[in-house]
């Protein structure tokens, strides 16, 4: 070797010594860590000593109060492996885990610590960055940190691997050594990794070319609905399942002032045109969401869609200023007098002056409603609704309570109503059979010897037959919408859920009454026949009328047998004078105010 080749090599020069590839590692491993939005928000210190105390023996990496993560750099592995452990690491503190403060504190004991490593192990499974070096359960426990460490500390420590490997501790309190206030990673983690979802909700639905950067300006309306999404939980899972359209040729064309919501496509219309504020902005979004959640559109009914939209108007609004979400817009619907009024009590008191009501205007505008029927988009494939926004609202009253106090008791009401759902249609069918037509009993009589007299001679046996004057009780009548805007499948599925009830009531014969412009009286038809063999006649026009008085008039019709109207809501005015119950698909509006019950088919 030349005297100069030993100069460079004495000083660290040398052009033929290679770079440390555990170093080379842990720096490509920092690199995927740092490509991501949420986690290069956390603002952390990377100790690369190599001689580092605060990494015990045999440890990849620790993370202290202090906002820094001290690693072993010399440990050989791959750069998946390093970024598994600096994003772990990272989430201890965007989780909270070791806040700043000045001053020492109580170290968390070691069922925390494991618990707290738990919920970082559940957030990377879906989270994906690196991969990790450990063999971790198959399943992780559920629960809270606060819960899973007090059963830890009942039922003994889990090995439950940290950052820093098996057995080993990977969080530090030390004081905050900075000149400035403590740093709150918690906050700017979940600003972040708010600005990252909603940029890739963004590129989903199609409103963004490409994720570019998370971090650049947003609009006020976003603002607000993201702050549901990190800041609010009650509606913050159905912030995060709602798409927000803010399209302004949209809400010129129909007529949409502020904002509109439409709950079977998940959707919230708003005019980005008109200048408010980010707290009334979550106002808005707010009073959207609780329309959606509590499927006020729905819930109409036989109302006036337009009057009981301004009613659920009022309720709200009430309930958002007494929770103090934002701050009310000018000029929405509110009356302290209405305060601890549902949205029915509400409407039964606003629809006796119709005249200066529809004067008022929702979000939507004057005269116009802000729940709208039909998406304003195309059609898109949906999931389960009702399931989405009772699961959400649940959920979100729960973390509410625990971290945010008490709720409007109006609202509660709501919430735990949600929780039992109304029963499907045809089990409310099967219940209205069981109360109006009655299975035929059967009678015990020693007068007429059992089928089982045989078996046991000397032991007597009452048999069991049915009285002959409870036959004529056991039938009902059926009036058939048979005119041309009813549909084949609605015609099957009527059909069939009437003769399976029948079957199942021991009904013999059912009275078949099939209406167009005039009635066709079918007589009385076995279960099997009104399920397969009915031949539909009329095609005409809607009179239902003259079917329900042919049934009421007949001499071989029991009085008390009830009367089962299937239609699809187009008919004319029915006047019923026994007990009967209407059958009609799902969204259809009779055009009179029904004294019987109304099953909506699905």
């Amino acid at each position: 070797m030349s005297r100069a080749a030993a100069k460079r090599r004495a000083a660290g020069r040398d052009p033929e010594e290679r770079p440390d590839p555990a170093a080379e590692a842990f720096r490509a491993g920092l690199a995927l860590v740092g490509a991501n939005h949420a986690l290069n928000a956390i603002d952390a210190r990377i100790c690369t000593a190599p001689d580092c105390e605060a990494v015990p023996p045999g440890g990849w990496a620790v993370v202290d109060s202090d906002g820094t993560v001290h690693a072993d750099i010399g440990r050989r592995a791959e750069p998946a492996e390093w970024a598994w452990v600096l994003t772990h690491c990272l989430l201890h503190l965007g989780f909270g885990h070791v806040p700043a403060a000045r001053g020492r504190r109580t170290p968390a004991d070691d069922a925390l610590q494991a618990a707290r490593c738990t919920a970082v192990h559940r957030f990377q499974a879906t989270f994906h960055v690196g991969r990790c070096p450990f063999d971790l359960p198959r399943s992780l426990p559920a629960g809270d940190e606060d819960e899973l460490a007090a059963r830890w500390r009942r039922d003994g420590v889990p090995d439950v691997p940290s950052a820093c490997g098996p057995g080993l501790a990977d969080q530090l309190l030390v004081p905050w050594q900075g000149y400035r206030d403590p740093e709150d990673w918690t906050a700017a983690f979940a600003a972040a990794l708010t600005r990252t979802v909603s940029a890739a909700m963004d590129v989903a639905g199609g409103r963004r070319a490409g994720l570019t950067d998370a971090r650049e300006p947003q609009r006020p309306w976003m603002r607000a609905l993201n702050w549901f999404v990190s800041s609010y939980p009650l509606l913050g899972g159905i912030a995060a399942g709602m798409t927000l359209v803010a399209d302004a040729e949209l809400a010129r064309a129909h007529g949409i002032s502020v904002a509109a919501v439409n709950a079977a496509a998940g959707e919230l219309y708003v005019n980005p045109l008109l200048h408010l504020t980010d707290e009334e902005w979550r106002f808005v979004l707010g009073h959207e969401m609780l329309h959606a959640a509590l499927r006020h559109g729905d819930r109409t009914g036989a109302r006036d869609p337009y009057l009981f939209n301004v009613a659920c108007d009022f309720v709200v609004n009430g309930w958002l200023v007494e929770m103090g979400v934002g701050d009310m817009p000018e000029g929405l619907l509110h009356d302290p007098q209405l305060k601890g009024l549902s949205a029915e009590e509400v409407y039964d008191r606003i629809v006796r002056d119709q005249r200066r009501i529809r004067r008022l205007a929702t979000l939507a505008g004057k005269g116009r409603p802000d729940v709208l029927g039909e998406p304003l988009g195309s059609p898109r494939d949906y999931v389960d609704l009702d399931g989405f926004y009772r699961r959400g609202l649940q959920q979100g009253f729960e973390l509410h309570t625990r971290e945010r106090g008490t709720l409007p008791a109006g609202l509660v009401e709501e919430i735990r109503a949600l929780a039992h759902p109304p029963l499907p249609w045809d089990a409310r069918l099967a219940r209205w059979f069981d109360e109006f037509v009655p299975s035929p009993q059967t009678v015990r009589s020693y007068a007429r010897p059992s089928r089982r007299q045989s078996a046991t001679p000397d032991i007597p046996r009452a048999g069991r037959w049915r009285p002959e004057e409870e036959v004529a009780r056991c039938t009902f009548g059926v009036v058939l919408d048979t005119s041309g805007s009813m549909s084949r499948p609605l015609l099957g599925k009527a059909l069939g859920a009437i003769a399976s009830y029948a079957a199942a009531r021991d009904v013999a014969a059912a009275r078949v009454v099939f209406c167009d412009a005039a009635p066709h009286d079918a007589g009385y038809l076995p279960p099997e026949e009104i399920a397969g063999r009915v031949r539909v006649r009329g095609r005409g026009g809607t009179v239902l009328q003259p079917g329900v008085d042919l049934l009421e008039r007949a001499e071989d019709f029991p009085p008390g047998a009830p009367l089962l109207v299937i239609t699809d809501a187009e008919c004319d005015v029915l006047r019923i004078r026994r007990e009967h119950a209407y059958l009609v698909p799902r969204g259809a509006t009779l055009p009179f105010t029904p004294r019987g019950p109304v099953f909506r088919m699905h």
